[in-house]
């Protein structure tokens, strides 16, 4: 029985962006729940627009994710020898000629074509010629395509889709120079990595009956296809940088779970009954290509953002604390004095939907205050809050126990002795402590200070306030 295998075969001329990291999962998962292998592939062979750093960050966003291919990745460019003797065969058997036409022959037959509202396509013109290359003359190697019939198959997501032959050209499979061109390494790579299944993107679908017609005259047969529709923004048009993230290691930075993501691109055209929450076990045990829609999945980020929170949640707490310690070193803040980052987690989890909003948001605990939120300061500083605040101090400077609970005794205290109400010394008490009045509830944000440092940032606003703020 053959093997399952499946490949993702990005090109290293950009970064990988959601909607390649979708099919990278799509393969990924396919591949597994068959008890398959999932290959990665770099078609590297556009050597003017390909890069290293490219090459890297797919890597990156592939580790990220833990979509990890079970053999070394295939480079292209690696591996133009096999091309070579594939175009050899074609040639030595008919199924490939050389052409000779120059470039302003190409143009004017397009042209000539055009005017005549016909579609665009190589006349066939050397096809026919048994011309030998004298004088060394500069050609293009192009494959002899079926001139008759149609090309038939049967999509998995799509179903059939049937292409004339007669629309079909014959197209170039090595250029000039000798390098051999997309459609053709693609067909040789799927033939020696024996690949039964491409899961690409729909914008491939116009490649397929080419590359079907290839792989039968070179006597093997294709694999199976499925063509997952594109990923759109809110707009209704294509996702791109203008939606948000451009590259799925933008959303590491933007404070993104992988599981989140993950998770999110996995029901992004596809369902499995109204189930919401999936682990990559239960994405393998279920994902079935049949079920993704045939219409373009529209990507929305509340919805991202909803189950990232989930998983900030859910997930073992060493796994957001090492997240979370990330987005601290993103902004340059030490977190080596001050709360355990698990406590961190513990009290802002329901409060921020990224870990890029939760180190943001809880830098306070970490950096001193080096100013007041003035519109705070007008609202609620007022000419006895000084007063209030050096009650505030002496009370908590005589707590033996540091903790939540006897720190709100101490604060109900306050505000029974000073016959005010609670916001009239809690939110003072805030903006002394972190600069504003955005905070978890008062006694926990007091209690993951040292009763040292609490007790500074108090007086230092009492000096403050008294200084006019």
């Amino acid at each position: 029985m053959t093997m399952t295998t499946t490949r993702f075969a990005p090109s290293p001329t950009g970064f990988l962006h959601v909607g390649g990291a979708r099919t990278a999962l799509y393969c990924y998962l396919y591949a597994k729940r068959y008890h398959g292998q999932f290959l990665l592939r770099i078609e590297d062979t556009d050597l003017e627009r390909s890069t290293p750093e490219a090459v890297q960050a797919i890597f990156d966003g592939m580790a990220w994710l833990g979509l990890h291919s079970d053999v070394a990745p295939v480079f292209q460019t690696q591996r133009f020898d096999r091309y070579q003797a594939y175009i050899d065969r074609m040639l030595a058997n008919g199924q490939a000629y050389q052409c000779f036409c120059t470039k302003e022959r190409l143009e004017h037959m397009r042209e000539q074509q055009m005017q005549h509202k016909e579609k665009p396509r190589y006349d066939g013109h050397c096809r026919h010629r048994n011309t030998t290359n004298e004088g060394n003359m500069p050609y293009v190697v192009r494959f002899k395509n079926p001139e008759h019939g149609d090309v038939v198959f049967d999509d998995i997501i799509l179903g059939e889709i049937r292409i004339s032959n007669h629309e079909l050209d014959d197209l170039i499979i090595a250029r000039s120079d000798g390098s051999p061109t997309y459609n053709f390494t693609v067909v040789v790579d799927d033939i020696e990595m024996a690949v039964t299944h491409v899961i690409r993107g729909n914008d491939h679908i116009n490649n397929t009956p080419r590359q079907i017609n290839m792989m039968r005259a070179l006597g093997y047969t294709p694999p199976l296809y499925a063509h997952v529709p594109m990923i759109l923004g809110q707009d209704g048009k294509k996702l791109s940088k203008r939606h948000g993230a451009e590259s799925v290691m933008d959303y590491e930075r933007e404070g993104y779970l992988p599981e989140a993501l993950l998770n999110y691109l996995v029901r992004l055209g596809w369902s499995h009954g109204d189930q919401e929450i999936f682990s990559l076990d239960d994405m393998i045990q279920a994902f079935d290509l049949s079920k993704v829609s045939k219409s373009p999945a529209i990507f929305n980020v509340e919805k991202l953002q909803w189950l990232n929170q989930h998983y900030i949640k859910s997930l073992p707490m060493d796994r957001v604390v090492k997240a979370l310690q990330k987005q601290f070193e993103y902004l340059g803040i030490d977190v080596s004095h001050g709360p355990a980052l698990s406590d961190i987690v513990v009290v802002m989890k329901d409060r921020c939907k990224t870990l890029k909003e939760m180190a943001e948001s809880s830098r306070y605990w970490f950096e001193p205050v080096n100013a007041y939120d003035h519109t705070a300061v007008a609202k609620f500083v007022t000419s006895d809050t000084s007063r209030v605040l050096s009650l505030v101090a002496e009370k908590l400077q005589e707590l033996h126990e540091w903790a939540p609970q006897p720190i709100h005794q101490v604060l109900q205290a306050v505000v029974a002795d000073s016959e005010l109400k609670f916001p009239q010394v809690a939110q003072p008490l805030r903006i002394a402590l972190t600069g504003n009045v955005q905070s978890p509830s008062l006694d926990v944000t007091l209690s993951l200070f040292s009763q040292e440092e609490a007790l500074r940032r108090i007086m230092a606003s009492i000096v403050v306030i008294a200084n006019g703020c």
